[in-house]
């Protein structure tokens, strides 16, 4: 037997040992083909201008990466389609009216200061979509927030027919006598509707079951993981609930309504901003149900998904910290007598 055979049977690194063909680009494709039947859902809902948005935000998600690469002389990671992932989120996380100028800033904020600026993919602590719909959200607050109404483009009538978002029309609501008429004499969408994306929104965030459709093609590709979506959906589920005083149908509007599928499947799943162990995942998803919660209650905004998952992006460090599992073997020190505390 040779040095060389001897010397790679004797190799030892750290774990896990156990390889895969995962590749970031194969995740990344696997993403974008989950997000695909929400694009195609806000085609029809909201017309080709939210195509048109869409692939706006994409191109210069890309060439921004491209760009900011190229002047850090750092290799090019364009390749790995984790840009164009980053403007497809944004795009779904805007309404189809904004104008291109706006949503080209919101890329810049994304891919050069979040992203690029820390050291590219894997190294940015908050998600760069969410960062920049919020700097958008921000600037811009009456463009982002000039949802048209459903099929609206079909009759030509895209600037002149806005509606509010269900969320929006909820203010009145909490905190009121009676849930149950008091949502029935607000003009709301029927829950199937809601469900099927036929009201005012951002293009991804309508349609729960296109959604829905996305995170089951994840969960069978093992792409993400259940646990973080579920726990955060179920803690909105249950505060809403107490503060429905036990109104299911006020449940069911909260869950379908506003980015809560949006974010909950396909951006406070980041590999790079959410926990890693078990633990850290449930304390991270609950954290974002809660404050998304008390946001939607309390706030004075309709909607707190974004301001969340960035809020729960920037305690993941410390939630590792307490999270992380012990080494295997690993004995407790015992202080001695004295010693200082």
């Amino acid at each position: 037997m040779s040095d060389t055979t001897i010397q790679n049977m004797l190799t030892v690194s750290a774990s896990p040992h156990k390889r895969t063909g995962d590749t970031t680009r194969g995740i990344m494709l696997d993403v974008i083909i989950a997000m695909l039947p929400a694009l195609v859902l806000s085609v029809v809902l909201f017309g080709p201008r939210a195509l048109v948005v869409t692939l706006v935000s994409v191109a210069f998600c890309v060439l921004f990466e491209f760009l900011s690469r190229k002047a850090m002389k750092r290799e090019n990671t364009v390749g790995d389609l984790s840009a164009v992932v980053t403007g497809m989120l944004l795009a779904f996380n805007l309404p189809s009216t904004m104008p291109l100028w706006m949503v080209i800033i919101g890329d810049a904020v994304a891919i050069i200061v979040v992203k690029q600026f820390f050291g590219g993919i894997g190294q940015n602590f908050v998600n760069p979509a969410l960062v920049g719909r919020i700097v958008l959200m921000a600037s811009f607050p009456v463009a982002i927030s000039d949802y048209p109404a459903p099929f609206a483009w079909k009759i030509g009538a895209v600037d002149a027919v806005t509606t509010a978002t269900p969320l929006a029309q909820f203010t009145g609501i909490y905190g009121a006598e009676n849930i149950k008429n008091a949502i029935n004499a607000t003009d709301l969408p029927t829950l199937a509707n809601m469900f099927f994306g036929v009201r005012g929104g951002c293009l991804g965030e309508t349609c729960a079951a296109a959604l829905l459709l996305g995170f089951l093609y994840l969960l069978i590709r093992r792409v993400i993981s259940p646990t973080i979506p579920f726990v955060y959906i179920g803690t909105v589920a249950v505060i809403m609930l107490i503060a429905g005083k036990g109104n299911l149908m006020f449940v069911g509007y909260q869950l379908l309504a506003g980015g809560l599928l949006l974010g909950a499947i396909f951006m406070a799943t980041d590999y790079t901003t959410s926990p890693v162990s078990f633990k850290g995942k449930i304390i991270y998803a609950v954290g974002c149900g809660v404050i998304t919660s008390l946001i939607r209650i309390f706030g004075s905004l309709p909607e707190g998904v974004s301001f969340s998952i960035i809020l729960m992006n920037i305690l993941v460090p410390h939630i590792e910290h307490l999270t992380t599992p012990k080494p295997f073997g690993t004995v407790k020190q015992k202080k001695q007598k004295g010693e200082a505390k």
